[in-house]
């Protein structure tokens, strides 16, 4: 197909009739003249907007997560749920094949490890990810699967008293994942068709990979999206395969082992000898003083900027936009984990979660992500938490930073090399990745949902359905 014509679509509040060629926005404008070769689309007056950026997110994890069973909350919540979900699990897998849960968290059953997960489920080995991401807990025969009992122990495998593993690891993925047996890759594309179906066009993969292998797996998934990869510091210098973006170097402040300042400040300063910005993991306030402590000691470089920023009291806001530091945030957490945070997070600090409106009022550049797979990988129920900033039971948290719904729309539209920047918009010239929406964009936003997605179109390309 070499031309498309999308006749009655809004753009930028009119309607109008919009060309695509050549994988870009030929022609906007009033009763354009269809071309007998060329296709023409009735967009019936919906909205045609830019495809989504989701400027955070984990593929391989979201992909893999659909083949898990959920162990935490809103799914699971209780110790009776826990028991149910693992043996309904049980009972559809085959013998001896392992079973991986996600998305645990201790307010459903307490802290997982190895006797309480046997206690459970004995049979076979299990795996529960904890719903940060940085945390796994084995039973008693994924521990000998996996050589915890009676072998060397790695870096981040906790013990006991008697110097026995408890089944937590933390921060021990590649050593896990050596460890697991052969079983087929995830499901990359499958994914793709399904964030395409959300309207998205572009993602941020923000795993700290370390080997080129896992980049190329990416990059040769055959995912419709434009990719822009990150990776962990052993790649800050690496040779990114072709067709993928090379995004900044992602750095993870984990709270459970804090790195030391000089550490931190050193490697973002390897990252920006290598000419690349950094993306700093930051989900509590020690960790964001540490790294504004350590921007301090190496310097800023533009682009650099902060992953999650989950917690930034009203002070440290003009510290931000003074350095021009990006926050790469998600909204969609306020809607999934609000209540818990409600419970947990002292309602003093209620209004440091998860800012939105006062960064941007402050002049922090902000963009939209969902981290799935700890999020759902849906913009839209993101940009209507952006918007509402409800909990799952309707409370609300932190009012005040409440977005207009185009304006939480807006952080899912700007450009993947500069996330947190100007919102792409429909005109001429402009790369034809889009969204058309079954209805105007005022009528969407009411009600935000990837429902009102009709076609995503790729390079001027409509994507199948």
């Amino acid at each position: 197909m070499t031309s498309l014509l999308l006749r009655d679509v809004e753009v930028g509040g009119r309607r109008a009739d919009v060309r695509l060629a050549g994988g870009t926005v030929r022609e906007v404008g009033g009763k354009l003249r269809a071309d007998p070769r060329e296709e023409v689309v009735d967009g019936r007056g919906g909205a045609l907007i830019p495809g989504l950026h989701d400027h955070h997110i984990h593929l391989m994890a979201t992909a893999a997560a659909e083949r898990s069973v959920r162990l935490g909350p809103p799914e699971v919540s209780t110790p009776r749920e826990l028991a149910e979900a693992l043996r309904r699990a049980d009972a559809a897998l085959p013998p001896g094949s392992w079973l991986r849960g996600v998305g645990y968290h201790e307010s459903v059953a307490g802290d997982l490890d190895r006797e309480a997960l046997d206690a459970l489920l004995p049979g076979r080995p299990v795996r529960v990810q904890h719903r940060s991401g940085a945390q796994w807990s084995l039973n008693g025969a994924a521990c000998r699967a996996v050589g915890l009992d009676g072998g060397p122990l790695p870096e981040g495998a906790e013990t006991d008293a008697a110097g026995r593993a408890t089944g937590r690891l933390f921060r021990a993925d590649a050593w896990l994942r050596e460890r697991l047996p052969p079983q087929p890759p995830p499901d990359l594309a499958g994914l793709g068709r399904r964030l395409a179906r959300a309207g998205v066009t572009g993602v941020t993969d923000a795993t700290p990979v370390e080997r080129v292998e896992d980049l190329r797996l990416l990059a040769e998934a055959g995912l419709p999206q434009r990719l822009v990869l990150t990776g962990g510091p052993a790649l800050a210098s690496a040779n990114f395969p072709e067709g993928v973006g090379r995004g900044p170097v992602k750095l993870v402040v984990a709270d459970h082992e804090l790195p030391s300042l000089d550490a931190l400040a050193a490697a973002i300063e390897a990252a920006h000898l290598a000419s690349r910005p950094v993306a700093v993991h930051c989900v509590s306030l020690v960790a964001l003083v540490l790294a504004l402590a350590a921007w301090e000691q190496a310097g800023v470089r533009p682009g650099d900027r902060i992953e999650h920023g989950s917690v930034v009291p009203a002070g440290l806001i003009p510290v931000l936009a003074e350095r021009r530091l990006t926050v790469v945030t998600q909204p969609g957490f306020i809607a999934e984990r609000g209540d818990r945070y409600l419970l947990d997070v002292p309602p003093e600090d209620h209004g440091d979660l998860y800012r939105c409106a006062s960064l941007l009022a402050g002049g922090v550049p902000v963009a939209g992500s969902t981290d799935a797979p700890y999020s759902a990988p849906d913009p839209w129920r993101a940009v209507r938490a952006a918007t509402d900033r409800r909990t799952a039971s309707g409370r609300v948290l932190g009012a005040g930073e409440r977005l207009p719904a185009d304006r939480a729309l807006d952080l899912f539209l700007t450009p993947l090399d500069s996330p947190g920047g100007k919102p792409r918009s429909v005109r001429p010239g402009v790369p034809a990745d889009l969204v058309l929406l079954a209805a105007p964009l005022e009528e969407v936003l009411a009600s935000p949902s990837a429902d009102a997605v009709t076609l995503t179109f790729f390079a001027g390309a409509p994507f199948p359905r």
